[in-house]
């Protein structure tokens, strides 16, 4: 019962992200603290940026076949901070799917542990329950020979003899 609500669980959480991803962008891109950061990050490596951009531009061009060739024009300051609230929204949901995982690889294994439990304790019944019928077989055994013993000192031997006369009635009935 409990697996199916957690699978369900998860799902619910994982789908529900995505909508907050969303609004996560939508509201990052158009906080003023949050534009001024990019921007400001943009500008200090902006040098970086730049041949970041350059590369993965002249790459998608190579790909598609186009000149290579072209003055790239750097991003403005529209474009980053678009693709930074799209990286935040990505990392989030990310972020969520990851906790997911996480949660069910640790749920999995401590489950695991409770069925690996179970079972050492049955192997160990088990154990137990086989050395309590080897002791009492034992038991039983020494109580035969004592019986036997008894009857053979009280002359009672040809009566109380299972052993010889088992083997006597088989040994009849190969015969015929």
């Amino acid at each position: 019962m409990i697996l199916p609500v957690t699978k369900l669980g998860t799902l619910a959480v994982k789908t529900f992200c995505k909508p907050v991803a969303n609004r996560l962008k939508k509201e990052a891109g158009l906080h003023p603290k949050f534009r001024q950061l990019i921007i400001s990050i943009a500008q200090a490596t902006s040098l970086i940026k730049f041949a970041n951009h350059r590369f993965a531009t002249q790459v998608q061009r190579r790909i598609y076949g186009r000149a290579t060739d072209v003055e790239i024009r750097p991003l403005n300051e529209e474009k980053a901070v678009q693709a930074a609230a799209d990286l935040i929204g990505e990392l989030f949901v990310f972020t969520v799917a990851g906790a997911a995982i996480i949660f069910e690889v640790q749920r999995s294994s401590r489950s695991e542990a409770r069925k690996e439990e179970m079972r050492r304790q049955e192997i160990e019944a088990m154990k137990q329950r086989d050395e309590e019928l080897s002791r009492e077989v034992e038991l039983l055994k020494h109580k035969l020979e004592e019986v036997e013993e008894l009857a053979k000192s009280r002359g009672l031997g040809g009566i109380l003899n299972f052993r010889h006369a088992h083997a006597t009635a088989n040994d009849r009935a190969k015969p015929s």
